[in-house]
């Protein structure tokens, strides 16, 4: 079966607290014929370098990446040796995914709020060492280190990747990152706006607007699973973006901000306890449903499983590299994946490399 480096799912997509459930994740990511599988972190049962040595352990083909990483939760050191052992562990197949993280949760964790200095600051001193530099006296954005090595027979060509939304963060992410990860219910035109925004930032620092790889991510639920897994892998999820950054997600898709008002002065809204997709019951999420337009929960592939592989071919043709299957598992997302080889055009993706971070 030949792989579709093309498309990508995340492993433990969402909350989960069984995290050994990744192992047979990737083994059917790997039937599938799957490109590439992408690891979230939480601050739970997610530690994102444990679970990328085990993608690392249990797979031959699949690319590997974290999407996403702090870099402000591991000392510079820690984070070029986790990559650097993924990368030989994998033959290459590992990429680093970095991201700004949920500012009120690195408030409340202690941490600095991620800029854009500290990522290309960061990015840069991970290359640096990944050839093997030996890096003295380091005072920048991303902290002061009187001294950084790992070894001068170091010659690594590691990918970094970043997950981003806003617009100067995707140009941002153009000018220094080697692929750029979006963000679920992103709406066509959203998606298309994003990809020229990466492109752009690229051409402006002088480099191949085609060499960073953009992947698109697409909440991924057919019609093949039962009424109410899909209400919170659609309903739920989208609810729970509201809660946590619904600000952002209203203004990167140019929605109405008086539906997110509505939404959170809503009496059950306001007052549940957590995550809507992780606790809530069918009867919240059914009544959360009314609370949110059909123009938003469209931003997604749902009904047939050849009406999802459509909606998947199509984020193609608005600009994205590859597309991430959101929200499902590997299982859930065979007769998708199946429909999809039926359409997929033939030597259209044959250019694609299995580690993510490359194009």
């Amino acid at each position: 079966m030949n792989q579709l480096c093309e498309l990508g799912c995340y492993t433990l997509a969402g909350h989960t607290d069984q995290p050994r459930d990744l192992l047979d994740e990737v083994r059917d990511a790997e039937d599938l014929g799957l490109g590439s599988v992408f690891i979230s972190e939480r601050f739970n049962v997610k530690d994102a370098a444990t679970l990328s040595g085990a993608v690392g352990a249990v797979s031959t083909t699949l690319g590997v990446a974290t999407a996403a990483t702090n870099h402000t939760t591991r000392h510079p050191m820690v984070t070029a040796t986790m990559a650097t052992t993924m990368h030989r562990l994998t033959g290459g197949r590992f990429c680093l995914g970095l991201g700004r993280g949920i500012d009120l949760l690195n408030g409340l964790y202690g941490l600095p709020s991620v800029t854009s200095a500290q990522l290309a600051d960061i990015a840069d001193l991970l290359r640096r060492l990944w050839h093997g530099e030996v890096i003295v006296g380091h005072d920048g954005p991303a902290g002061s280190y009187p001294f950084l090595h790992q070894s001068s027979a170091f010659d690594e060509d590691i990918p970094i990747l970043m997950t981003a939304m806003g617009e100067r963060s995707l140009e941002f992410a153009g000018t220094t990152m080697d692929a750029v990860v979006l963000h679920t219910y992103f709406t066509d035109d959203t998606l298309a706006r994003s990809v020229a925004a990466v492109r752009r930032g690229a051409e402006r620092a002088g480099r191949d607007p085609s060499a960073v790889r953009v992947w698109s991510v697409l909440a991924t639920v057919g019609d093949h699973l039962d009424e109410e897994l899909r209400l919170r892998k659609t309903v739920g999820r989208l609810a729970t973006y509201l809660q946590g950054y619904g600000d952002l997600m209203v203004r990167v898709n140019d929605w109405d901000p008086e539906v997110l008002t509505r939404f959170r002065a809503d009496d059950v809204v306001a007052s549940f306890p957590g995550a809507l997709d992780a606790t809530g019951t069918t009867e919240v999420l059914e009544h959360v449903a009314t609370l949110l337009p059909d123009e938003w929960l469209s931003a997604a592939a749902t009904g047939s499983a050849e009406n999802c592989a459509s909606t998947v071919l199509g984020q193609f043709d608005l600009g994205a590299d590859g597309v991430i299957l959101h929200g499902a598992t590997p299982a859930e997302l065979a007769p998708v994946v199946r429909a999809y080889r039926e359409l997929r055009p033939d030597g259209r993706f044959d250019h694609l490399h299995a580690n993510p971070g490359r194009t």
